[in-house]
């Protein structure tokens, strides 16, 4: 993976589909196509639901596009940085030698810090220090998720999956549903980001259901880290 993967991503993410992401790249649609096949294959997980004429990204795509985001915008500044430092030492022999022989060198070493870092953040945020907020949009991700397979399971089936049936149903027929066209995830139903099953409830509190993550501490209520993530 290089910084142009995540270029490329983030402008069909931002486009809404792989056609109009080649006019913003200014680059044919099998190159921008090659590229993000690219990237969900080294990063393991599917990042955009295909669908006829259009695109919709996954809960991975969308946890992974606010750190790309952080990732292009940090690496844009080092780099502006680093040209305008190299501009002002053109005088120096010496320093003419180190922007030839160093200075490309060093920027291509801070582009695999930061990238090792959007690694940290996407993949297993647990072990940094900025474990909490990846975790909590990590949860968030995948709530909006499930809310967009549910939708789809409603608009086949005539309704949600009770309360027994659990969010099982989105990815296993339930037997009394012959009305069912899935799956509607890709994979089993995950876990939150701590380890735990999402709380399922049919009919809500707040709505038709409730989908809900209780956090790093795992019990309803608390604050910072340790607050509820629900869909409402």
């Amino acid at each position: 993976m290089d910084i142009r993967d995540l270029r490329y991503f983030v402008a069909v993410y931002e486009a809404k589909g792989f056609s109009r992401a080649c006019a913003v790249l200014d680059t044919v649609q099998s190159n921008v196509s090659a590229r993000v096949q690219r990237l969900e294959r080294f990063l393991g997980v599917a990042l955009f639901e295909r669908r006829y004429r259009t695109i919709v990204p996954t809960g991975n795509g969308e946890a992974l596009y606010v750190h790309a985001k952080h990732v292009i915008a940090t690496l844009d500044h080092m780099e502006h940085i680093m040209r305008s430092q190299a501009a002002d030492r053109a005088t120096s022999r010496r320093a003419r030698w180190i922007a030839v022989n160093g200075g490309f060198t060093l920027l291509e070493l801070l582009v695999v810090v930061v990238i090792i870092g959007l690694l940290a953040g996407f993949v297993a945020p647990r072990y940094f220090s900025q474990v909490g907020r990846s975790e909590v949009q990590i949860a968030r991700a995948q709530i909006d998720a499930f809310e967009k397979a549910l939708d789809q399971y409603r608009l086949d089936t005539r309704g949600y999956p009770t309360a027994e049936q659990g969010l099982k149903a989105l990815v296993e027929r339930p037997a009394s549903e012959p009305r069912w066209s899935g799956p509607y995830l890709r994979k089993d139903v995950p876990l939150d980001p701590w380890g735990r099953a999402y709380v399922y409830r049919v009919p809500g509190a707040k709505g038709e259901y409730d989908l809900i993550s209780y956090g790093r501490d795992g019990q309803p209520g608390g604050i910072a880290e340790a607050a509820d993530i629900a869909n409402h």
